[in-house]
């Protein structure tokens, strides 16, 4: 008698492949009461649809405009990886996206987001959405879909990634930036609260080099505890009083002050920025110390204590700045507009 094919007779299935239904859906079932726990009145149904569902017909507005954004976390996911600390990097997560579209003058209304491993864990999983769910509640948004997509052979170990994406509503007078940016005028810089989720290619060959280690003291704190720390939300900046005063914001994400800045600015102006004024917190002069790193290689790359920027007249500075103190929100003029032939540029002085 002919041997059997043994090969050919081998049951094929999808979980032999590497994939996991089963797991998949127990991450659904964990995050499911937390996700609601974001939603508003205009949510429509429940996660698990084939779309997202919210209702923009309660919000009164004039000319309202849609904002969107969309981000990802980058390679600080390898320190969180290296850390194995998990519950954060979701809010980092939601605040890429949120701040950008906050810096155009939009309040933040829903979020979507993406997650991709090659061994789908559900622990771990159900750690990163809460972080997720989280910088949702901060920027007081809904969670309303998202996807989880586990491919073995694509990504290897414990390598993941992840997106997200965000829409808000702003007036169509309100967008930022405004016409109305005059020489003369303040720029005034918002504390970041560390890196948030920008140089982190820089940070990870330092580590690499053992230029830096996770385990160094920083003022009695460790580097990795420092370094993980969550990206800043900034909604808070919509809510104050002279809201309306302000003529720009700038997201300061990758290309530090540098290159986020001239995004906001009209032909023939500049910025003029104060060196000395922006008060480097200690993480990024130990990160400078280290790697023997120029001021203007810093000020390109990370944010060097400023997370976001906003411009308004120099008469309106103290009073925004003292209504951001009482939302908790530290701040400090680091500069001011200028004259420039063309392209918008971001000079430095006492550098």
């Amino acid at each position: 008698m002919p041997k059997k094919n043994t090969v050919n007779n081998h049951k094929v299935t999808y979980k032999k492949s590497g994939v996991s239904i089963e797991n998949a859906d127990k991450l659904i079932s964990m995050i499911k009461p937390i996700v609601r726990k974001t939603h508003d009145n205009n949510v429509i149904g429940d996660i698990g649809g084939f779309g997202a569902l919210y209702d923009i017909s309660k919000i009164k507005y004039k000319k309202p405009i849609l904002v969107s954004g969309t981000d990802g976390v980058g390679t600080k996911l390898k320190l969180a990886i290296k850390l194995k600390k998990f519950n954060s990097i979701g809010i980092d997560l939601v605040a890429m996206c949120v701040n950008d579209i906050i810096s155009q003058g939009a309040k933040p209304l829903f979020f979507l987001d993406y997650y991709a491993t090659g061994k789908l864990n559900a622990k771990r999983g159900y750690e990163i959405i809460t972080g997720i769910v989280n910088g949702c509640k901060q920027s007081k948004m809904s969670l309303i879909g998202g996807e989880t997509a586990e491919m073995p052979k694509l990504y290897r170990g414990e390598d993941f990634d992840m997106a997200g994406f965000c829409v808000g509503i702003a007036e169509k007078e309100n967008l930022l930036p405004k016409k109305n940016i005059n020489l003369g005028d303040c720029i005034i810089g918002l504390s970041s609260n560390g890196l948030h989720s920008n140089g982190y290619s820089l940070i990870n060959h330092m580590i690499e080099k053992r230029k830096i280690k996770v385990n160094d003291k920083i003022n009695q704190e460790n580097l990795g505890n420092l370094l993980i720390k969550p990206t800043k939300i900034y909604t808070e900046i919509l809510n104050i009083k002279s809201f309306g005063k302000i003529k720009a914001i700038a997201n300061i994400t990758g290309g530090g002050l540098t290159e986020n800045i001239p995004r906001i600015l009209p032909k023939n102006k500049s910025g003029l920025i104060d060196f000395k004024k922006l008060k480097m917190p200690k993480l990024f002069s130990y990160i400078q110390d280290k790697g023997n790193i120029e001021n203007k290689e810093m000020l390109k790359v990370l944010n060097c204590g400023i997370g976001m920027i906003v411009i308004c007249s120099s008469e309106e500075s103290s009073l925004i700045m003292n209504q951001l103190k009482r939302k908790r929100i530290k701040s400090l003029v680091i500069g001011e507009i200028i004259k420039s032939n063309g392209k918008s540029l971001i000079k430095y002085k006492n550098i």
